[in-house]
């Protein structure tokens, strides 16, 4: 299902305002994903929430159900963007707990970072063994994450990778969803939509 983030106000990326039922068209050829060349959308409602905090970072986001059209940049299977759009319905935003935001980082570094140590350790958290407090896993999840990411990286771009990791477990999962699309070496072959339906089955 494709689908679109807006801000409360239906706004997205220069206060653009999105209204239901009336179709958007960028006339312009070409251009790049994250600028004015092209509507941002993504395929599925949970990554469109995992995926959030390195993309829009929208704040108390409103998610609606989209008709793309005209020409189509995929972007790994992290998102997309159009040159047609038109908002349909409004959906229900879904609640992801940060275990399952955790998970999710998880799942996703597992499928490029082959680290003995750390396939024990996250294969040990998702069965629940070592889970302690939120907040003292909270911590512990999101470094390893990152740690993960950190080893496919260097200089300027670990830094980054630490700074957004250490923030909150959202950025951790997303950002290693990014590394993990980006290390493959076909990116069609992560399914992101089923590694976030999996870890919705994870629990507090």
């Amino acid at each position: 299902m494709n689908c679109k983030l807006t801000t409360q106000e239906m706004t997205t990326h220069k206060g653009f305002q999105w209204e239901i039922g009336k179709k958007e068209v960028i006339t312009t050829s070409g251009g790049e994903l994250c600028s004015s060349d092209f509507f941002h959308y993504y395929n599925n409602p949970l990554l469109s929430v995992l995926l959030n905090p390195i993309h829009a970072d929208i704040i108390n986001p409103r998610l609606f159900r989209v008709e793309v059209g005209g020409e189509i940049l995929p972007d790994r299977g992290l998102k997309f963007g159009s040159k047609e759009m038109k908002l349909i319905e409004e959906l229900e935003l879904p609640v992801i707990t940060n275990v399952q935001k955790i998970a999710f980082g998880i799942l996703c570094t597992l499928e490029v970072y082959t680290e003995p140590d750390f396939i024990i350790w996250a294969n040990n958290w998702l069965d629940g063994i070592y889970r302690s407090s939120a907040a003292a896993e909270y911590v512990a999840a999101a470094r390893a994450v990152d740690e993960a990411a950190a080893a496919y990286s260097a200089g300027k771009a670990a830094a980054e990778a630490a700074y957004y990791a250490a923030r909150s477990a959202g950025y951790a999962a997303a950002r290693s969803a990014g590394y993990a699309a980006a290390r493959s070496a076909d990116y069609a072959e992560i399914d992101l939509i089923t590694l976030a339906k999996k870890a919705m089955t994870y629990k507090d």
